[in-house]
């Protein structure tokens, strides 16, 4: 059984990591070098980095913050936010970035899935998709949650995964920042209808709910932000409890 990860989020506006509750009321949560630092010295998997007002203000992303984070951490790092096109991912990688994520460019062409798979391989390669309940239907958004896209969640994770996405990073937008545990149902019918690597995103609060994600969700990775930014769960804590549970996580 591959391990599952843990794979801390920094979402970064104005050169600084935020948090905000259901993609809005956004607080200050540290400089995004040294949290990933951080991280990465307390064993998560993985970071991410999402710089969340570049698609909204039509920015590129954050090009000078991912090389600074890239000399100082070890572990695989996804960049997302403001990536348009082929030589935006060139430019990330050669920062040092791992993969990249890619969700309201992906939504507008999606023939950008199929180049950056074609391009730098399929694991380079993350959909980020961020969804809300509309009349009992799981609706995509665009622009970091503000815009309903009309797209259908699991339509647009099958077509992504066969368009050559390495893995779906899911956000469900009426969890975000709640802290009242992950989608885990919605989750569990994505896991089903996609055959690549499920993130989890938005709901974490509290230790047994990254248990319930792997368990119930049948994620195979676990994303957070605010739980880990200010100290309500430590990373080596949280993998010795999902050791203890019987969940498959390296330990460093």
């Amino acid at each position: 059984m591959l391990a599952k990860r843990i794979i801390p989020c920094l979402d970064v506006k104005d050169g600084k990591t935020v948090k905000g509750i259901n993609f809005v009321r956004f607080r200050d949560a540290g400089d995004p070098v040294e949290l990933g630092k951080q991280y990465s010295e307390q064993g998560a998997d993985e970071l991410a980095y999402l710089d969340i007002t570049a698609s909204h203000e039509g920015r590129k992303t954050f090009v000078d913050v991912v090389r600074q984070v890239a000399a100082n951490i070890n572990i695989p790092f996804t960049v997302g936010g403001g990536i348009q096109e082929l030589s935006d991912v060139d430019k990330l990688l050669n920062a040092g970035a791992d993969k990249v994520s890619i969700n309201s460019a992906a939504i507008r062409n999606p023939q950008l899935i199929n180049e950056i798979a074609n391009h730098f391989g399929s694991q380079v390669c993350v959909v980020a998709i961020d969804a809300g309940l509309c009349e009992d239907e799981w609706i995509c958004y665009l622009n970091g949650g503000r815009i309903p896209s009309g797209r259908r969640l699991f339509q647009w994770a099958e077509e992504a995964e066969s368009r050559g996405a390495g893995e779906i990073l899911f956000t469900s937008i009426l969890h975000d920042g709640v802290k009242k545990g992950y989608a885990n149902e919605t989750l569990a019918l994505l896991s089903e209808k996609v055959g690549i690597p499920l993130i989890a995103s938005g709901g974490a609060g509290e230790i047994q709910h990254f248990k319930d994600v792997f368990i119930e969700g049948k994620a195979d990775a676990a994303l957070a932000a605010s739980v880990f930014h200010f100290g309500e769960i430590s990373i080596p804590e949280l993998k010795q409890y999902l050791k203890k549970e019987g969940i498959a996580i390296r330990i460093t």
